[in-house]
């Protein structure tokens, strides 16, 4: 029993990393977000694009587009983070869950310069990510990305921390946005939002 349990803390199996134990604690409860956006053209704009627009309409035009992203639920009761990249601006955010529940969710609050965003959808008892202390992170420790990019089914890919503490230079008012957790873990397009978790399930 005592030999069983130190296995499953420390996730290695015959000298080998066992990340099911991280994937089983996650996919779940890591969802993807459809950010239906409006982008508003002044008259001018359109003309440049189509001369055989009406130049003299005054109206303003919009276009409607959808934006992905994956999000991780934080709590049992429907609190979701994301990326703020990923709903800023968003006239109506939807979310899939991993086994297909689509909820319309509110937008609480957000952060543009640590690029965060909290979400809220109606519903109770939902599996989520407790979180892990990124103090404790090492450099070398492997880590899984979960996403669900293409709104079929959460994904993982394994990789290491390869460097942790960086600071980068994303904002065109020279603040800084640091602490970044570097992963050589490979994503796809729309894992934005997606959790980084270590090989006990923790955010």
């Amino acid at each position: 029993g005592c030999a069983q349990s130190q296995s499953k803390q420390n996730n290695v199996a015959g000298g080998y990393v066992d990340f099911t134990y991280a994937a089983e604690r996650t996919i779940n409860a890591v969802v993807h977000i459809s950010a239906e956006m409006e982008q508003k053209h002044s008259t001018w704009d359109l003309f440049f694009k189509d001369p055989f627009f009406n130049f003299f309409n005054p109206q303003q035009q919009s276009q409607v587009y959808q934006a992905y992203g994956s999000g991780v639920i934080i709590s049992s009761d429907g609190y979701i983070v994301t990326n703020n990249h990923v709903v800023e601006g968003a006239r109506k955010i939807t979310i899939t869950l991993n086994d297909k529940r689509v909820f319309e969710a509110q937008l609480v609050g957000r952060d543009a310069q640590n690029d965060l965003a909290l979400l809220k959808i109606n519903e109770n008892h939902l599996h989520f990510v407790a979180y892990g202390n990124s103090d404790e992170v090492r450099i070398g420790e492997w880590v899984l990305a979960v996403g669900n990019p293409f709104n079929l089914t959460s994904t993982v890919t394994a990789g290491i921390v390869s460097a942790k503490a960086r600071n980068l230079n994303m904002l065109s008012d020279n603040n800084q946005v640091s602490s970044y957790i570097q992963t050589d873990a490979a994503v796809n397009s729309g894992n934005s939002g997606g959790a980084l978790v270590n090989t006990k399930g923790e955010l």
